[in-house]
């Protein structure tokens, strides 16, 4: 089972607004977008197409948004069957009973339906890039069953094999090794792997080093939370020390630290990834987007745990944008962090694709990228009229019931707003099933 195979090799989207994301966040009314054979072949107002080439498919997107798919930079898929199971927690109660107590419980089966419930609402929602932090590889069957489901679900994902925060024996560099080969032999397939260790702020410098020497070993970018503490309080520093400090790790939240450290980054070629709207709910510290912003470093948005938070790009970007008019002192004055809506749209596509080291292939619709897209109903009461201010409708006015239509490649997943999986019922039977096995079910 899978998305249904409905692939023209042409595909002319005819007439839509078009927001183009690079360099710069720019509207494009009344403009014609060509993709060949899932890649974009061409943007620009009135393309010549003939009327009737049998092997090109034209979509009348006149009452349509037509933007890059949005990219969420950092995700733990396999917690889609435990949507809203720990909304009120603290951070200490989401490691307690999120990842201390259920995610032992998670069969490879269980991850299976957790990674393929959850990139289905990605897609869903226009979402189609997702750096899956997948921090429940107890076992390798594990590891395939994730894999297995990012593959059938048809989404774009870096799959970022992470240990189980509480259990140690299963912290196994052969299994790395064997993932790597076994799953990803190519570095140009739609499904890519990074290493997602626990990292310099929670584990000793020891373990630090053996897990960046295995991703060096094995070609593989690194993807790690950090914060100030409990271990290192300068994780950063740490790094460089060690001389893992390197361009292409992507660092998760990073709330607590200084400015020295996020110099650190910028410096190295790093990016961030950000997820307001948890790190509002579970209190990580001052919002981050406009600290990242002002220090030049690439900055990525994500969803992170569905467990606490929405799961579409909408909310997070609103989130961002909100949230970077926080009063960080609480002087009453401007402290220069706020972003505008065009800065935030930029993360949730460009930017979210450069952090993942995806931005010569997404993010944009540059001519010779990734033809991955989101259609928008620019006629819904919630956008209309959408002229005033593209951009800022759908950073502040746009939801997930306005995606019409959602391409990967060219390919549509979701079409006239509804998602083309073949088993949709069964993913969410196995997913009823796995939250009832799990003791996650209300009583």
């Amino acid at each position: 089972m899978g998305i249904e195979r409905h692939h023209t090799p042409r595909l002319l989207l005819r007439g839509g607004l078009v927001i183009d994301t690079a360099p710069h966040p720019v509207v494009h009314p009344h403009t014609d977008v060509l993709v060949e054979d899932g890649r974009i072949a061409a943007v620009s107002p009135d393309l010549p197409f003939d009327e009737s080439d049998t092997g090109l498919e034209v979509i009348d997107a006149r009452a349509l948004v037509v933007l890059p798919g949005f990219v969420d930079a950092h995700r733990h898929l396999w917690q889609g069957v435990l949507r809203s199971a720990a909304v009120d927690a603290s951070l200490d109660g989401y490691f307690s009973r999120v990842l201390g107590e259920l995610a032992g419980r998670f069969t490879p089966a269980d991850v299976r339906t957790g990674n393929l419930l959850g990139a289905l609402d990605c897609l869903d929602s226009g979402i189609t890039t997702v750096q899956d932090f997948s921090h429940v590889q107890y076992s390798p069957e594990h590891t395939a069953a994730a894999v297995e489901a990012l593959e059938e679900a048809g989404i774009r994902a870096v799959f970022g094999y992470g240990y189980p925060v509480f259990d140690e024996s299963a912290r196994q560099a052969d299994w790395v090794r064997k993932a790597r080969a076994a799953h990803f032999p190519s570095r140009d397939a739609r499904v890519t792997m990074a290493l997602a260790p626990v990292g310099p702020s929670f584990t000793p410098p020891e373990a630090v080093r053996e897990d960046w020497l295995l991703a060096r070993e094995l070609g593989l970018p690194v993807a790690v939370h950090v914060s100030a503490g409990p271990v290192a309080m300068r994780p950063i520093t740490a790094l460089r020390e060690q001389g893992l400090l390197t361009a292409g790790t992507l660092y998760v939240h990073g709330n607590s630290l200084p400015d020295s450290e996020l110099r650190l980054i910028a410096e190295s070629g790093g990016a961030v990834a950000i997820t307001p709207a948890i790190e509002a709910s579970m209190r990580f510290g001052a919002p981050m987007a406009g600290r990242l912003h002002r220090a030049g470093i690439t900055t990525g948005l994500g969803a992170d745990a569905v467990t606490s938070a929405p799961g579409d790009m909408f909310s997070q970007m609103r989130a961002a944008l909100m949230s970077s008019h926080f009063d960080g002192d609480g002087d009453g004055e401007d402290d220069g962090f706020a972003l505008k809506a065009a800065d935030v749209l930029r993360m949730a596509t460009a930017e979210g694709a450069a952090a993942l080291g995806l931005g010569e292939e997404v993010g944009s619709l540059g001519v010779g990228k990734r033809a991955d897209l989101v259609l928008l109903r620019a006629d819904a009461l919630n956008l209309a009229p959408v002229a005033h201010d593209p951009i800022g409708a759908v950073v502040t006015a746009a939801h997930p019931g306005n995606v019409d239509t959602v391409l990967v490649d060219g390919r549509a997943v979701k079409r006239d707003g509804r998602l083309l999986y073949e088993n949709l019922g069964g993913v969410l039977a196995e997913a009823h099933r796995a939250t009832e096995r799990l003791g996650t079910s209300a009583p």
